[in-house]
């Protein structure tokens, strides 16, 4: 009889064999097999079997799986957590990423490694401010005043801590108050090494063993008790990991040491003193766990730097805004902005939405997003994004996207979890720490055999404490934190530079690229209608009072090319003169009179129309702007033709240097547009671009990169359109510019915020410096672990006579994952 059912709450590999496993010990069952992909169950059974009974073995695993019939809805068995309040967002998740993206709604350790789990961080963070009474803390207002019971000034509320914080404190408490017992047994055991040792002239050794074991009990059952717990747990689990190393080393010490005191006569004469009494190492087992916390500690603190990015990101959002409702200004919460609301963003002030500039002008510093230090100039119609900081003026602008939907807030959303993929390079790590935990216990057990039969004497205690350094000294979490803190830093360091990573799979493959397709419109140019040039005929008219004619009457217009030459004049402080009987003629151009004088704007028809000459000079001048696909507008003044307008979509700024740049780098660079031939040579040659094809279709973009991927190419394709996105989804790794379509933006792996060509530089850059800090902790990682084993397990003693003390190794492997965060850290500071 077999039964397929669906499963859900599986994220990894680790989790379907853990679902395998759980259904497959369930009695009555023969055999059952778990599908990830599908999320589907197959289970073969004698007789049937109840559905009940597979969900009340999940929910007894602890409820992080449920199984249903197909089609059902299912019900997750674990009860939602009330989020916490504070500075937290209440979502959970492994910094090693064991389950996958899995999240956690309550603190606590991981189920599979044990590690503490970290707070993620998100605008749901950042509380409004909120005001309280002294003396009736039950009274808290959103805003300042007076107590309604007594009268008081309300204060400010001081925020909550975040669970982060709550951890860090909570594991300082348990650090001091093991330092404050482990100190005196290390002493006493100690002091065995000092000739006629005083302390045995105030009691003899038994009594200071009964003293050490009492100062040991607040270490082992309250400060380090979580260790043990970890350790039943993963052995219980069978995700054997760092705690179940240290749970059997520091456990076995122990445990050893008081057996040892209340039957002392079950033990040979090796493992006692010349006292009588049995060697204990209380001071081996409570400095081992003392070491352990320091090491959980430094990571605590080390972890909150990892999401530095993040938080520095929160930071930018403002609290509070200012609307204009009826003509009034009244200050509000940002969580009250609607779509739609007028708000007045005062000069230093954040902007608190994104949304359009509609009265007034400014410059905006927009570095924390783009990560370009110039100002930007803003004025009427230009959008402006939350977070960023208003320069000396004030302006008045509309708000169109609120609360989740700014960009700050997507922005925070994808590094969150971007932070929380697995690099394909993970791959490696999590093979060799599939087997790491039962090697060492093997190791362990081999050191033991090995001095018993060679070692010197006392061959036991030798062969003892080897064995406890051997499983002290190993450590998984190293290993598993290698691809993880590198990937989480390198995604904060690429937000606060505005590039945007979807996932670490596009930080490993953006190393490897080799061939670099750029669409041109919105790529490489601007994407929009620019003034190229402004020329005058003649000497009657300068090319300033071409400019001002042709924008005085263009400000009539509402033609996306008649905007841009008035656009242009405004950026030359050009003035508008008045215009008087404005029409447009269908198919040619405009026209209306000036000062008196007849005035005609357009193309060569409409001089025809206003009864202007164009001379053959003129012609062929225009001509050699027209082959290049740009646009030229003459202009006639009193039937006599002044002067003309080039315009054209200008190529950015930042395109040459970036694929100079991205060229010298060896990445192969061919731009494909859907424009004709003439424009694209023309701007081929202006970038000297050799590779390059014109009049492309959608469907011939993406042809190209599935034939550049079948020569073996590593295909990155960057794009604006909606006409980009298939290609963007085909390419090994798609770059948005984020000035283009949610189209483009959804099927692409990096998004540029400012969505230009040095963009995909930085990209490359952070790519190397992330892919290099991997290999750097992944190597540390495994050599420290190579090298530590075998040292601990007495390799060096036959040649140089030297021990590895199970302190020492404790000592080592708290330090172990420091250092691999610690490296990861560094890139904070890489230039990109």
């Amino acid at each position: 009889m077999t039964h397929t059912y669906s499963i859900h709450g599986m994220t990894c590999n680790g989790c379907r064999s853990h679902v395998e496993n759980t259904l497959s010990r369930v009695e009555g069952v023969i055999s059952a097999s778990v599908d990830l992909e599908k999320g589907e169950a197959t289970i073969e059974m004698g007789t049937h079997i109840s559905i009940e009974k597979f969900q009340e073995a999940l929910k007894k695993d602890g409820g992080r799986y449920s199984i249903h019939k197909p089609g059902e809805h299912h019900h997750l068995t674990e009860e939602k957590q009330e989020k916490p309040k504070g500075k937290g967002t209440g979502t959970f998740y492994c910094p090693m990423h064991c389950e996958g993206e899995k999240t956690y709604d309550k603190p606590g350790d991981c189920p599979v490694c044990g590690m503490d789990l970290v707070e993620e961080q998100s605008l749901n963070s950042s509380s409004p401010q909120q005001w309280t009474c002294p003396m009736h803390p039950e009274i808290v207002k959103d805003k300042a005043g007076a107590c309604p019971k007594c009268g008081m000034d309300l204060v400010l509320m001081q925020a909550d801590l975040s669970a982060e914080e709550k951890s860090y404190q909570k594991l300082l408490r348990k650090f001091w108050v093991a330092v404050v017992f482990t100190l005196p047994i290390f002493l006493i055991a100690m002091s065995e090494m000092i000739p006629n040792n005083p302390l045995y002239t105030i009691l003899d050794q038994e009594k200071w063993n009964w003293i050490q074991f009492a100062l040991s009990i607040p270490v082992v059952f309250y400060a380090t008790w979580m260790f043990f717990e970890r350790a039943f747990k993963s052995i219980k689990t069978w995700n054997l990991n760092m705690f179940t190393l240290i749970g059997i080393g520091a456990g076995a010490a122990w445990l050893f040491s008081v057996f040892g005191m209340l039957f002392p006569d079950f033990f040979p004469d090796q493992f006692k003193t010349e006292s009588g009494a049995v060697h204990v190492y209380f001071e081996a087992a409570t400095v081992i766990l003392t070491l352990v916390l320091l090491g959980q500690l430094l990571e605590a603190r080390a972890h909150s730097k990892t999401n530095s990015a993040v938080k520095e990101l929160l930071k930018l959002a403002p609290n509070k805004a200012i609307r204009v409702k009826d003509g009034q200004e009244e200050q509000v919460s940002i969580d009250e902005i609607e779509l739609g609301d007028i708000l007045r963003v005062k000069p230093g002030d954040k902007i608190p939405v994104d949304g359009i500039i509609t009265e007034g002008s400014t410059t905006v510093d927009e570095s924390m997003i783009s990560g370009e230090p110039i100002p930007v100039n803003k004025s009427e119609a230009d959008k402006v994004n939350s977070g960023t900081i208003n320069g000396n003026q004030s302006f008045l602008m509309t708000a169109e996207k609120v609360g989740s939907d700014t960009l700050l807030s997507q922005i925070i959303h994808m590094v969150n979890d971007a932070s929380r993929s697995r690099a394909p390079i993970q791959k490696l790590a999590d093979t060799v720490s599939g087997y790491f935990v039962p090697v060492v216990v093997l190791i362990s057990i081999l050191t033991f055999i090995a001095w018993v039969i060679f070692g010197p004497q006392p061959v036991y205690v030798y062969a003892f404490v080897n064995a406890i350094a051997v499983l002290i000294i190993a450590c998984p979490c190293a290993l598993g934190l290698a691809t993880p803190m590198s990937v989480m830093v390198g995604v904060g360091k690429g937000a606060q530079n505005g590039v945007l990573i979807k996932n670490a799979e596009a930080l490993e493959k953006m190393d490897k690229v080799d061939t670099l397709i750029v669409d041109k419109t919105g790529t490489i140019t601007e994407g929009k209608p620019t003034v190229i040039k402004v020329g005058a005929f003649g000497d009657h008219f300068s090319e300033k009072e071409v400019l001002q004619y042709i924008i005085s009457l263009n400000n009539k217009s509402e033609h996306p090319l008649a905007e841009a030459t008035v656009k242009y004049g405004k950026e030359q402080n050009a003035k508008i003169l008045k215009a008087d009987g404005f029409s447009s003629v269908t198919g040619k151009g405009v026209e209306g009179k000036i000062n008196g004088k007849k005035i005609g704007i357009g193309n060569a028809k409409m001089m025809q129309y206003a009864e202007a000459i164009l001379s053959s000079e003129m012609e062929k001048e225009a001509a050699t702007f027209q082959k290049q696909g740009k646009t030229v507008s003459f202009l006639a003044i009193d039937r006599e033709v002044a002067g003309f307008v080039v315009i054209g979509d200008k190529i950015k700024q930042t395109s040459a240097k970036a694929i100079k740049a991205l060229q010298n780098k060896g990445i192969a660079v061919i731009m494909l547009t859907g424009d004709n031939h003439d424009t694209a040579q023309a701007v081929a040659d202006e970038l000297n671009l050799k590779d390059f094809k014109a009049g492309m279709l959608p469907e011939n973009k993406l042809q190209e990169v599935e034939k550049l991927q079948q020569k073996g190419k590593v295909v990155a394709m960057a794009g604006d359109g909606i006409n980009d996105a298939p290609a963007l989804a085909k390419s090994d790794v798609g770059i948005a510019m984020g000035t283009g379509t949610d189209v483009a933006i959804e099927s692409a792996m990096i998004t540029l915020v400012k969505g230009d060509l040095h963009g995909i530089v930085k990209a490359r850059n952070l790519s190397d410096a992330v892919m290099k800090n991997i290999k750097q902790n992944l190597f540390f990682a495994l050599g420290y672990n190579t090298l530590g084993i075998p040292i601990a397990a007495g390799v060096l003693f036959p040649l140089f006579g030297l021990l590895l003390s199970p302190m020492i190794a404790a000592l080592a492997m708290s330090f172990s994952s420091v250092s691999v965060i610690m490296n990861s850290l560094r890139l904070r500071s890489v230039k990109v």
